[in-house]
C-alpha cells in the first residue's frame, strides 16, 4: 500500500472501524462481513480487493483512496442523507445488525438496485439523458474532481462515449491532461486505452505526446490486463511491456506428454472460435481467476475460530444478468476444474491470445465454447466424474438460440472483429476497422443530433397524425399474433410462440454492427416520427417495469409485460412484413422475440400450486435482461429509420 489506512476509516456499508477490503469500482472501503456480500454480487456489481494482501497498481489504489476520502459513499447513499429518509424508516446497516438478512439486503439494495442513488428527473428521451451525462463526463475528466465523474458514471454516463464534435473519448481527454486517477476510474468502468479518435490516435499516444510517460505505460498495462493477470496467476510474473514483451505463456511440467485426442480436439476448437467468442471465454476465465485468488486471500486473512461458514468462500461465479443463461452456466462450470485442469485452460487461452494478436490463422468460428470447457475439464479427470451432479447455480436455459451478449462495464478487451466477420484479421486490418467504426460513430451521432433538433416539430406532426387516425379506419395488419388455447402447453406458453406468425422470430437475435447501416434506401420503411412515438411508449412501459423490479412489486410484472408486448406489436406493425434490409429484419426479430421472452419470464413470478416458490432474484435478472434487449432493438430501429429517411 502506498498509504496506511487512517484510524478513522469505517466500513462504507455498516460503519465497522478499520475495514480491510475495498470495492474498486464503487470507491469505498469494506469490513470482512460486508465484503462477503459484495463478493456474492459478482464483479459486474463490485470488484473487491484486500487493502494489504492483494497486489495493487499504486495509481489504482490512490484512485480508490481519493474517492473514499472525498465521500464517494454519499453517491451510493444519497437519499439516506435526507432527514426525511429517517422518518420513513430507511436507514443504513450498523455494526450490530446481523449479516443476513439485515446487512446483505441493504448492500444488495445499495449496489445492485441502486436504490439510494440520486435519480435524474424523468425525461421522455432516455438516450438524450445518457448523452448529456456522457458529455459532462467528457468535460469533467480534464480536472481532478474524481467524485464528480463517479457520480456521472453512476447515473449512466458512458466511459467509452465518442464525442461527435470533439472526435474523441473521455479517456483521450484524461490522458492528454495527465489525469492519472481519472484514467484509472474510466478504465475500471470499461474505457478502452486502444480506442482511436478521429485522428487515428489512442489515449496512449496522447499521454506520450504530452510527456506523461508513466501514465502511458500504465495505460499499456491496462490494455493487456487480462492476459497479464492470467500469466501472473500461473507463474507470478508479468510481461515487460516497456521492452515490447506483451505476453508470457507458461508451460506445464508434463507438457511434453502426448495429448489425448479429446485434448487435441479442444485445442483445435479453441483456435476455431471467432475473436468475439474467444474474448468472452477469456473474460470469463479472468473472472474465475479473480474468484480463486480472492478466495485464497479471504481464507488466509480470516480468524478461523470465529469464521461464519456462510461467508467463507464464493463457490462459483455469481450470475451476471447482462449475460445469456448459457454463458452463465459455462462460467459457473469453471469452478469444477481442479488446479491442473484450470491451469491447462489458462495456458491454452494465453497461447491463443498471443497467436491472435500476431494475426495467425484461424479456422471456422461456429463451434461451441461449451465443448471446449468440457474437453479441457476431462483431460485429467476420470470418466466417472463427468456425470457428477452440477455444483453450480440453476440457470434457466434459453428458449431460442440466444447469442446476444451485451458488453459489461468491466470489459478489458474489445472485439477485434464484428460478429459478422468469421476469419482472422491482421493488426493493420484491425486498425483500419477501428478507424472506420470511429468515423461511422461520428456520422451516426451527427444524424441523431439532427433528429433531436427536429423533435419538437415531429411531436406536432404526431398530434395531427393521431387526430387523422381517429377519423379513419384502421387497416388490417399483416401481424397476426393471435393463437389458440389448444396450442398452450402445461407451462401456459404457446408451443409455437405468439410471434412466430409475425415472421420476426427467427434464428439469432443479435443486433448487426453499425457498418451494416450502409444500405440501399427502403421506401417502405415507416416515418421516423411514427417509430419514435412507438419507441417512447415502449420506453415508458419498460421504466414502469424496472421500477416494479426495484421495489420488489413482482405482481406488477405481468401487467407491465403485457403493455410492453402490445407496444412492441404496434411498433412491428409499422414495418413491412418482409423488409429488404437484413438489419431491419434482425432488429425486428430481436424486438419481438424479446417481448415474447419477457412475458414468459414474468409469468415465472407467479407461484405455482404444490411447487416451491420461484427464485425471484433470478427471475428479476432475466426480466431486466429481456427489457434491455427490447430497448436496444427499439433504439436500433430508430437509428435505421432516421438514417434512411434523411437520405
Amino acid at each position: 500500500m502506498s498509504k496506511r489506512l487512517r484510524n478513522t476509516d469505517l466500513c462504507a456499508d455498516c460503519n465497522v472501524p478499520e475495514p480491510r477490503w475495498a470495492s474498486v469500482n464503487r470507491g469505498v472501503f469494506l469490513c470482512d462481513e460486508c465484503c462477503s456480500v459484495h463478493r456474492s454480487l459478482g464483479r459486474h456489481s463490485s470488484q473487491v480487493r484486500h487493502l494489504k494482501h492483494t497486489p495493487w497498481p499504486p495509481t489504482q489504489l490512490q484512485m480508490v483512496q481519493t474517492l473514499y476520502s472525498n465521500g464517494a459513499n454519499s453517491i451510493w447513499e444519497h437519499s439516506l442523507l435526507d432527514p426525511a429518509s429517517v422518518m420513513s424508516g430507511k436507514r443504513k446497516a450498523n455494526p450490530q445488525d446481523k449479516l443476513h438478512p439485515n446487512k446483505s439486503e441493504f448492500i444488495r439494495a445499495k449496489y445492485q438496485m441502486l436504490a439510494f442513488v440520486h435519480r435524474m428527473p424523468c425525461r421522455e428521451d432516455d438516450s438524450s439523458t445518457a448523452k448529456d451525462l456522457s458529455k459532462q463526463l467528457h468535460s469533467s475528466v480534464r480536472t481532478g474532481n474524481l467524485e464528480t465523474c463517479l457520480r456521472l458514471l453512476s447515473l449512466g454516463a458512458q466511459a467509452n462515449y465518442f464525442h461527435p464534435e470533439k472526435g474523441n473519448t473521455p479517456l483521450h481527454v484524461a490522458a492528454k491532461a495527465g489525469q492519472v486517477s481519472q484514467a484509472e476510474l474510466l478504465t475500471v468502468y470499461g474505457a478502452d486505452p486502444g480506442a482511436l479518435d478521429s485522428n487515428g490516435k489512442t489515449p496512449i499516444d496522447y499521454a506520450r505526446e504530452a510527456g506523461h510517460h508513466d501514465l502511458a505505460d500504465r495505460l499499456v498495462e491496462i490494455q493487456y490486463e487480462l492476459t497479464d493477470r492470467l500469466a501472473f496467476y500461473l507463474c507470478g510474473r508479468k510481461p515487460d511491456h516497456k521492452n515490447s514483451q506483451h505476453f508470457i505463456v507458461p508451460q506445464m511440467a508434463d507438457s511434453s506428454l502426448d495429448l489425448s485426442e479429446l485434448a487435441k480436439a479442444a485445442k483445435k476448437k479453441l483456435k476455431s472460435l471467432s475473436n468475439h467468442l474467444f474474448e468472452e471465454l477469456a473474460m470469463d476465465v479472468y473472472d474465475e481467476v479473480d474468484r480463486r485468488e480472492t478466495d485464497a486471500v479471504w481464507l488466509a486473512t480470516q480468524n478461523h475460530s470465529t469464521l461464519v461458514t456462510e461467508t467463507t468462500v464464493v463457490p462459483f461465479l455469481p450470475v451476471n444478468p447482462e449475460y445469456s443463461s448459457t454463458r452463465n452456466q459455462g462460467r459457473q462450470k469453471l469452478a469444477r476444474f481442479n488446479a491442473h485442469e484450470f491451469a491447462t485452460l489458462v495456458i491454452d487461452i494465453l497461447s491463443d491470445a498471443k497467436r491472435r494478436q500476431q494475426g495467425n490463422s484461424i479456422a471456422s468460428p461456429k463451434d461451441n465454447v461449451e465443448f471446449i470447457l468440457k474437453s479441457v475439464g476431462v483431460r485429467h479427470r476420470s470418466d466417472s466424474q463427468e456425470n457428477d451432479q452440477p455444483d453450480y447455480d440453476s440457470v434457466a436455459s434459453d428458449e431460442d438460440t440466444d447469442h446476444e451478449l451485451p458488453l459489461s462495464q468491466g470489459d478489458r478487451t474489445k472485439s477485434l472483429d464484428s460478429d459478422l466477420s468469421d476469419g482472422p484479421i491482421t493488426m493493420h486490418e484491425y486498425m483500419e476497422v477501428k478507424t472506420a467504426l470511429s468515423a461511422s460513430e461520428a456520422k451516426i451521432q451527427h444524424l441523431l443530433k439532427a433528429n433531436n433538433n427536429l423533435s419538437d416539430e415531429l411531436r406536432l406532426m404526431q398530434k395531427k397524425a393521431s387526430k387523422l387516425e381517429k377519423q379513419s379506419s384502421v387497416p388490417e395488419s399483416d401481424y397476426d399474433n393471435t393463437f389458440n388455447d389448444s396450442e398452450m402447453d402445461d407451462s401456459g406458453l404457446s408451443r409455437r410462440g405468439r410471434l412466430r406468425s409475425s415472421g420476426w422470430l427467427g434464428e439469432g437475435n443479435s443486433i448487426p454492427e453499425m457498418d451494416d447501416l450502409v444500405m440501399d434506401p427502403d421506401p417502405t420503411l415507416p416515418s421516423t416520427e411514427d417509430v419514435i412515438r412507438k419507441t417512447e411508449q415502449i420506453t415508458k412501459n419498460i421504466q414502469e417495469l424496472l421500477r416494479a423490479a426495484q421495489e420488489n412489486k413482482h405482481d406488477s410484472f405481468i401487467p407491465c409485460s403485457e403493455r410492453i408486448y402490445v407496444a412492441v406489436t404496434e411498433m412491428a406493425a409499422l414495418f413491412p412484413k418482409k423488409p429488404r434490409s437484413e438489419t431491419v429484419r434482425s432488429s425486428l426479430r430481436l424486438l419481438t422475440s424479446s417481448a415474447y421472452r419477457l412475458q414468459s419470464e414474468c409469468r415465472k413470478a407467479l407461484p405455482s400450486e404444490g411447487c416451491l416458490g420461484p427464485d425471484m432474484q433470478l427471475v428479476t435478472q432475466q426480466v431486466i435482461q429481456c427489457a434491455y434487449d427490447i430497448a436496444k432493438a427499439a433504439k436500433q430501429l430508430v437509428t435505421i429509420t432516421t438514417k434512411e429517411n434523411t437520405n
